[in-house]
């Protein structure tokens, strides 16, 4: 992305001491702050950071908030006509005709109803995943070992895809549940709708104030669910921007399209990621956006689940 070369206050230095009647609030009250839209960025921010402090009531690691998906046939993709409006839309920040065409041709797939989870996995969640199950690979972001008590509702990262794998495993095991990672398919579909308009998942523009991307962030991870106007048709919070969320798949051309080789691939086949983050400017937010882990630090990934409930019926 490349770092600003001088300071960057895209947060008050007073963002705390601006807003002291948030620290007489309750939890409840700052849920309330951080879901309006109407608020300020920095009070919304305020407001979740002191849940991470307090206990966010919306981190419900044995009972994730989930929204409904209905069951539909939908395109995904972009069609290869778009291909070059797109790079000519995001040259300024180097987005490179390979990146997109991967994203092409557009495609009709079934999906089964589903319901996904709210908001990405919190460093929360993984904490009590690892203290669980003895996983010994720890979150690259954890620096020095370290969990960031003060971050326990921002979105964990950067974990290896396995890892996003071994929770999905463990909290289907431990509540007998049926959460996986989300297909490709399922993300974009929970992400836009089906909607060919909504190249985002709040319409058809890029809004800086909608997301955690380079443009507007704050340059690091924020609480989860504090950009509610970026909230995606089906009701899920941050399906762009904050950190980039492994999918179930591996990169494969879809039916139709070109293979296309890229940096990703120099080491053979990886996994998808869709989404968009904070290190990210906002082509990655897009909801047809196809990418993956390198190894650098700017690639932020993290998850979501989803629970799969055939043979109900599921309605947004």
């Amino acid at each position: 992305m490349g770092l600003p070369a001088s300071l960057v206050e895209r947060l008050p230095h007073d963002v705390f001491a601006g807003h002291p009647d948030l620290f007489g609030a309750s939890p409840a009250d700052l849920v309330a702050v951080c879901e309006d839209e109407n608020q300020k960025f920095a009070r919304r921010y305020a407001a979740g950071s002191l849940l991470a402090l307090l206990g966010d009531p919306r981190i419900r690691p044995d009972d994730p908030e989930t929204v409904p998906v209905p069951a539909a046939r939908c395109a995904i993709g972009i069609p290869p006509e778009r291909v070059e409006a797109v790079v000519r839309q995001w040259a300024d920040v180097g987005v490179l005709d390979s990146w997109i065409r991967k994203e092409a041709p557009r495609h009709e797939v079934d999906i089964e109803a589903f319901r996904i989870m709210r908001y990405p996995v919190t460093n929360l969640e993984y904490r009590l995943f690892l203290d669980d199950t003895g996983h010994d690979v720890l979150p690259t972001s954890w620096e020095l070992g370290s969990y960031p008590l003060h971050q326990a509702n921002h979105p964990v990262w950067t974990v290896r895809p396995e890892d996003a794998d071994a929770y999905a495993a463990w909290l289907a095991e431990r509540t007998g549940r049926a959460f996986r990672l989300p297909t490709e398919a399922e993300w974009e579909y929970a992400a836009g709708g089906g909607d060919s308009e909504r190249e985002f998942p709040w319409g058809p523009d890029f809004r800086s104030d909608h997301a955690n991307t380079v443009e507007e962030g704050p340059l690091t991870t924020t609480p989860v669910g504090i950009y509610p106007a970026g909230r995606s048709v089906f009701g899920a919070d941050d399906m762009a921007g904050n950190v980039e969320e492994f999918v179930a798949d591996d990169y494969a051309a879809y039916p139709g399209g070109d293979e296309v080789a890229d940096d990703l691939t120099t080491r053979g086949s990886y996994r998808v990621a869709r989404g968009g983050s904070f290190t990210r400017f906002g082509d990655l937010a897009r909801c047809a956006r196809r990418h993956g882990w390198f190894d650098r630090r700017i690639y932020a990934i993290g998850f979501r689940l989803v629970e799969a409930r055939r043979g109900e019926e599921v309605t947004p």
